[in-house]
């Protein structure tokens, strides 16, 4: 009986001076463990699949493309700057001066992250003996070139200018201009329907020398 009574004295000492050092703050009780459930991935999280790179050893071929100029500080605001452009200012512009699409678009940008700079243009048969305000005339066109034919979506296409750049390096040839894409299926272009961007061709063309 007396050892049971020493037993329950000394729990109750001990609980008594936890509480105290609790309630002074020197050692509070740690939170209980609560097992959480891994997160879901969505969509959005969901990894890309790589894109598919063939590249070949050709020659420039020449062209005058009627341009525009512009920056954005978002990939978003990119793709909506870039159909803007190629869907309504150049088309209208080309219809006022008479001229014709004799190719695909072409862009030229100065970085791959945002802020974005960039030049983006079509092809067209002449030079306007006047331009339209806000319009530039770029040419292409004389040197040898790596060309990447890409198909994935646009946010990869570092992959297809690191890979020309490897490519480059290893001839041990220079770059005779700087590198741009001919858009040969329009991503930008309004149509209905989900398109698979695998399937969709953008060439990036790096001249050298």
């Amino acid at each position: 009986m007396k050892l049971y009574l020493y037993f329950l004295t000394s729990i109750l000492i001990t609980l008594s001076a936890i509480s105290c050092k609790d309630k002074k703050g020197e050692q509070p009780l740690p939170p209980p463990l609560v097992k959480k459930e891994p997160a879901k991935l969505t969509s959005k999280e969901v990894p890309l699949k790589g894109p598919i790179v063939n590249i070949i050893d050709t020659v420039e071929t020449k062209r005058l493309v009627l341009c525009v100029k512009d920056s954005s500080s978002t990939s978003i605001g990119l793709s909506e700057k870039l159909s803007n452009i190629l869907n309504k200012r150049i088309p209208n512009a080309i219809s006022i001066t008479k001229l014709k699409i004799v190719s695909q678009p072409i862009a030229w940008y100065k970085s791959q992250k945002p802020p974005f700079f960039f030049e983006v243009g079509i092809p067209i048969d002449k030079i306007p003996l006047k331009l339209p305000k806000g319009f530039i005339i770029k040419k292409t066109g004389g040197d040898s070139a790596l060309v990447a034919h890409f198909f994935g979506p646009n946010i990869l296409s570092s992959v297809g200018y690191d890979a020309l750049g490897e490519m480059l390096k290893e001839r041990k040839k220079q770059r005779a201009a700087p590198a741009y894409e001919i858009y040969m299926d329009n991503p930008f272009e309004i149509k209905k329907g989900k398109i698979d961007p695998y399937k969709q061709q953008t060439d990036i063309v790096l001249p050298y020398k």
